[in-house]
C-alpha cells in the first residue's frame, strides 16, 4: 500500500479521543473470535480476553512495537482441546498451550541463527496470493454461519436480515463518513447492528443485570489453582499443530507486508514474530486462556480503516485486559448477538481475500504460464475446500496442507512446461 494513502502509520500516535475511539473498534472487531473458542470448549471468556490483550502488549513488545498485529484465541486447537477438556479438565490444556508456545520459541531461535533469506525463495507471490486468499475464503463458512443460524442449528430469516443490515450499513459508513467517523465504521456498524438486534429480539440483557461491575477472571494458575502434573497426550496432541498455525501465521505477516510496505521477515524478522507468538501462548497457558495466534481479522480493520498504528493495537489490548476485570462490560461484549459478528466478518473476510488478489495483480502473476496456473488453482481448491489432513490423532487443515503442497510444486516444477517450450521454438 501507498504510505502516502494511510491514515496513520506503524509509529504515530493518534490525538487522544482518535485513540480511544479506533482502539476500542479494534477490540470489538476481535471479540467475537477471541471469545467464541473458550466458550465452545468450554474455558472462561474473561480469561481470553486478558490472556489475548496481555499476549498482544507482550508481541509488540518483542517486535520492537514494528509489526501491528493482534493476538486472539485460535481455532486450530478446538478439536484437541475438548477432547482434553473432557479428560483432564484445563492442566491438560494448559500443559498443551505452554508446549505450543514452546514450539514457536524453538523455530525463532532456529531462525536466528539461521537467517530468514530462504522466505523470498518459498514463499513467491503465486505462493502468497492464494493462500492469502484462501485465510479469508476459508472462513466465509463461520461468517455465513453466524449470520443464518441460531443456537439450536437452525436458519431464522430474521439473523439474515440483521446481519445484511449490519453489513450494509458498515460499506455505507465506510463509503459516505469523513473524519473520525470515518476512522470508526466498524465500531459503528457494530453498534448499528446490536441495536437492529436488540429490535428484533435477539438481545438477551439478563447476564448484563446479574454480572458485578468488578469481577476478577476464574483464572487457572498453575501451584495456585491447581497442582500440575505431566499430560504428555496434551503435548503430543497440541503441540504438533504448532506448526500448522506458524503457517497461517506466515500468511498473516505476507499480508501485514502488503498493506504497510514492509517487509517484517527481515525487519523485526521472522525469528521476533515468531517469539512473540510463541511467547503470547505462554503466558495464555499459565493464565487458564486458550493458546493465541495472530489474527486475520486485525488484517481486515487495517485494511479498511488505513489504520496500520501499534499505538492503537497496544489500545486494544488494554482495553480487552479492562473489559476481562468489568463484569458488566464483559457481559454487554458478550452479549452481541452471532448476526451481527456474522454481518461485520463478511466484510472483513472479505478484504483479507481481496488483499490476496491484489499480491497477484500488483506483482503481476501471469496466469498464461501453465506453472502458475497449476500452482494457484491446487493452493485455491484446496485451501477453500479444506481437504485436511488426518494423522491418528492430528488434524492439518486444507490451508496448511495447501500451503506444504503450493510451496513443494513451486520447487519442484519447472519454471515451462514441456509444450510452452515446443511453442516457444
Amino acid at each position: 500500500m501507498d504510505k502516502k494513502q494511510v491514515v496513520l502509520d506503524i509509529h504515530d500516535r493518534p490525538k487522544l479521543g482518535q485513540w480511544l475511539g479506533l482502539s476500542i473498534q479494534h477490540m470489538f472487531s476481535m471479540f467475537g473470535s477471541t471469545v467464541l473458542v473458550p466458550i465452545l470448549v468450554g474455558l472462561n471468556p474473561g480469561i481470553a480476553l486478558f490472556s489475548s490483550g496481555v499476549g498482544t502488549l507482550l508481541y509488540i513488545l518483542i517486535t520492537k512495537g514494528k509489526i501491528p498485529a493482534y493476538m486472539g484465541s485460535s481455532f486450530s486447537f478446538i478439536v484437541p482441546m475438548l477432547a482434553l477438556m473432557k479428560a483432564a479438565g484445563y492442566p491438560a490444556i494448559a500443559q498443551g498451550t505452554i508446549a505450543v508456545g514452546a514450539v514457536y520459541l524453538i523455530v525463532a531461535l532456529i531462525v536466528n541463527f539461521f537467517g530468514s533469506d530462504w522466505i523470498d525463495k518459498v514463499l513467491p507471490p503465486i505462493i502468497v496470493g492464494p493462500i492469502v486468499m484462501v485465510i479469508g475464503l476459508s472462513l466465509a463458512g463461520t461468517a455465513a454461519k453466524d449470520a443464518t443460524l441460531n443456537a439450536a442449528g437452525e436458519y431464522d430469516i430474521k439473523l439474515f436480515v440483521v446481519a445484511l443490515i449490519t453489513l450494509l450499513v458498515t460499506i455505507g459508513f465506510n463509503m459516505y463518513l469523513k473524519g473520525f467517523l470515518g476512522l470508526i465504521p466498524i465500531l459503528l456498524g457494530i453498534v448499528f447492528g446490536y441495536l437492529m438486534a436488540v429490535v428484533f429480539g435477539l438481545v438477551d440483557f439478563t447476564p448484563v443485570m446479574k454480572a458485578n461491575w468488578f469481577q476478577l477472571p476464574s483464572f487457572q494458575v498453575p501451584f495456585v489453582s491447581y497442582t500440575p502434573e505431566f499430560y504428555w497426550g496434551a503435548i503430543l496432541s497440541m503441540a504438533p499443530i504448532a506448526f500448522v498455525t506458524m503457517t497461517e501465521h506466515l500468511g498473516h505477516i505476507m499480508v501485514l507486508n502488503q498493506l504497510t510496505g514492509r517487509n517484517f521477515f527481515k525487519n523485526p524478522g521472522l525469528n521476533r514474530t515468531l517469539a512473540g507468538d510463541g511467547t503470547a501462548s505462554i503466558i495464555a497457558g499459565f493464565v487458564g486462556g486458550p493458546p493465541v495466534t495472530s489474527y486475520g481479522e486485525n488484517i481486515g480493520v487495517l485494511a479498511i480503516t488505513k489504520v496500520h498504528s501499534v499505538y492503537v493495537l497496544g489500545g486494544a489490548a488494554f482495553f480487552a485486559i479492562v473489559f476481562s476485570f468489568v463484569g458488566k462490560l464483559s457481559a454487554l461484549i458478550e452479549s452481541i448477538p452471532s448476526p451481527v459478528i456474522g454481518g461485520i466478518s463478511f466484510l472483513l473476510f472479505g478484504v483479507i481475500a481481496s488483499s490476496g488478489l491484489r499480491v497477484l495483480i500488483d506483482k503481476k502473476v501471469d496466469f498464461d504460464k501453465k506453472r502458475n496456473l497449476m500452482i494457484g488453482s491446487t493452493i485455491l481448491v484446496i485451501g477453500i475446500g479444506n481437504a485436511y489432513l488426518q494423522l491418528g490423532q492430528y488434524q492439518f487443515s486444507g490451508l496448511a496442507v495447501a500451503a506444504v503442497l503450493g510451496i513443494i510444486l513451486n520447487l519442484v516444477l519447472p519454471e515451462e512446461a514441456a509444450s510452452e517450450k515446443q511453442n516457444n521454438q
